[in-house]
């Protein structure tokens, strides 16, 4: 799953009072709607605790992504869900993508969402190096991967898979090394706002 890969993830968010409802249309979505996107890879959301709804729909290109946007049954199943929210929903397109741990993210029952935005992109990269990602394997069963998500307008997401809540917590206590820290540390210089972090116990992860 490491590495690097030009995808299109649509990042959708906005806020709702009927979290169960929103769930009841991605499935509806997942049924009703995917079986006709062509280029679909995947997508993970859910809704936090406190309303905070977030959707990574991943697509083989712009193209591919776009072309969904225009089809009817997209933009029926739109308007029948637009209601739920609360305000402005937005859309954010990453075509930057970097993707690191293992393929079985199935298996996770926790999952979180980071938000902030890059000063420097370059120096910030890769996200996660090939001796970070040998650390995480030994000292961090816990997280089984994920993604990093980029902007043309350098906002990042990133998306990380834990086999649980209670084990993602255990894990944040486990005592890493000290290149590992300096390694996290600078790279989190980079990152030019306060981080924004979705935790979502209920969610969904559907793909073709």
């Amino acid at each position: 799953m490491f590495g690097q890969r030009r995808l299109c993830v649509q990042v959708v968010r906005g806020r709702t009072r009927d979290a169960a409802a929103l769930r009841e249309a991605a499935d509806r979505w997942y049924r009703d709607v995917a079986p006709g996107a062509r280029g679909w890879l995947g997508s993970t959301g859910g809704v936090t605790d406190d309303g905070a709804y977030v959707n990574l729909l991943r697509f083989a290109s712009e193209r591919a992504a776009h072309r969904n946007d225009r089809r009817r049954a997209q933009v029926r199943w739109w308007d029948e869900v637009r209601d739920l929210f609360e305000g402005e929903v937005t859309v954010t397109e990453c075509t930057d993508v970097e993707e690191f741990g293992r393929d079985d993210i199935g298996r996770a029952r926790f999952v979180q969402i980071l938000q902030t935005h890059l000063g420097d992109q370059d120096a910030a990269r890769p996200f996660v190096p090939p001796e970070a990602q040998e650390i995480l394997d030994r000292l961090r069963p816990d997280m089984i991967g994920g993604m990093f998500c980029v902007s043309p307008d350098a906002d990042l997401f990133g998306v990380a898979y834990f086999t649980s809540l209670t084990a993602a917590r255990e894990g944040e206590r486990t005592r890493m090394p000290p290149d590992y820290h300096a390694w996290r540390d600078e790279q989190m210089t980079h990152f030019d706002q306060e981080a924004v972090f979705y935790d979502l116990l209920d969610f969904w992860l559907q793909s073709p």
